[in-house]
C-alpha cells in the first residue's frame, strides 16, 4: 500500500502508482488497469475524491515528470533483483529505493551535495580489508563461462569451487571470487552533455561485484552502458580487483558537476 510521512517528507509509491499522479498532473484518463492503483492513493489520503494531489507531492511529481538526471542502481543478490536510483529535476532530487519482494519503493528528498554518499549507500559501499598487493589483479574469460558458473552455483547440492572450475573450463580465481559474492550491481547515469552527446543526454555506466573477503571487483569488459544485443556468451569477461575508495571516486565522476545538476540553481555572482 502506498503511505506518506509528511513529517519526514517520505512518501512509499510502486511505479503504478507513479504512473497514476503523473495522468492525473497531464489530466489524461486513468485507465482500468490502474484502477487499483488509483484506490490505493485515495485510500491512503495521497489523493481526495476529487483526484487533487496533496501538496506534500508536488516536488516528487514535478521531478518525476521532467527528470534533468537519471541515476539507475540495479542490484542482484540472494532474494533476488531490486531497483533503486536519483532522480534530479529542475529544482529538487528525490532517492528511491527498493525492497526485495515490495512493489513500493520509498521516495525522499536528497540534497544535491549528498548524492554521491546516496548512492554509495544503496550498494552498501563499505570499507574493504584488501591487501595492496591484491589491487589490480585482473580476471579475463567470457560471458558464458560466467553464466555456467553462475548457474552451477545456484542449483541444488552446488559442487565445490574446484569442481565448478574443471567441469566448466573455467579460471579457478573467477570460481574463488563468486564462491564469496554478497552481490553484483550495475549504476547508470543518463545526464546531459555526457561523453559524444554535447548537446543531450549521455549514458555512463559501472558494474561492480562485491565478493566479501575477495574484496571489490570492477567489471571492466564488458564495459558499461551495456545495450540490447551487445553480449554474447563468447564476449569477453575481464574483471579487476579495486578497493571502495575508487569505487566512490568511479561512482562521483558518472555524476555532473555540482553547478550543473539543477537546472535553476542559482548562478554564482
Amino acid at each position: 500500500m502506498p503511505a506518506m510521512d509528511s513529517t519526514r517528507r517520505r512518501l512509499r509509491l510502486s511505479d503504478a502508482h507513479i504512473s497514476v499522479l503523473g495522468l492525473l498532473v497531464e489530466e489524461g484518463e486513468v485507465p482500468q488497469e490502474l484502477a487499483r492503483a488509483h484506490s490505493e492513493l485515495r485510500a491512503a489520503g495521497i489523493l481526495d475524491d476529487d483526484d487533487k494531489i496533496a501538496s506534500e507531492l508536488f516536488p516528487l511529481v514535478s521531478t518525476l515528470l521532467e527528470p534533468h538526471v537519471i541515476a539507475r542502481v540495479e542490484l542482484t543478490g540472494p532474494q533476488g533483483t531490486s531497483t533503486s536510483g536519483v532522480v534530479v529535476g529542475n529544482d529538487f532530487v528525490f532517492a528511491h529505493e527498493a525492497w526485495p519482494g515490495e512493489p513500493e519503493s520509498e521516495y525522499v528528498p536528497v540534497h544535491p551535495a549528498m548524492l554521491v554518499f546516496e548512492l554509495s549507500r544503496m550498494v552498501d559501499l563499505h570499507q574493504d580489508d584488501t591487501d595492496a598487493e591484491d589491487i589490480g589483479e585482473e580476471i579475463v574469460s567470457t560471458m558464458g563461462v560466467l553464466d555456467a558458473i553462475v548457474d552451477r552455483m545456484e542449483s541444488d547440492g552446488a559442487d565445490e569451487p574446484a569442481a565448478i572450475t574443471e567441469a566448466v573450463h573455467a579460471p579457478a580465481r573467477l570460481t574463488e571470487i563468486l564462491a564469496q559474492l554478497n552481490c553484483m550491481w550495475r549504476m547508470t547515469v543518463a545526464r546531459p552533455g555526457g561523453e559524444g552527446h554535447p548537446d543531450g543526454l549521455g549514458l555512463a555506466g559501472l558494474a561492480v561485484w562485491d565478493c566479501g573477503i575477495e574484496g571489490y571487483w570492477v567489471r571492466e569488459a564488458p564495459a558499461e552502458p551495456i545495450h540490447e544485443g551487445q553480449v554474447e556468451m563468447s564476449s569477453e569477461l575481464r574483471v579487476r580487483r579495486v578497493t571502495a575508495k575508487e569505487i566512490w571516486q568511479r561512482i562521483t565522476d558518472l555524476l555532473p558537476d555540482q553547478d550543473q545538476l539543477l537546472v535553476d540553481a542559482p548562478t554564482p555572482a
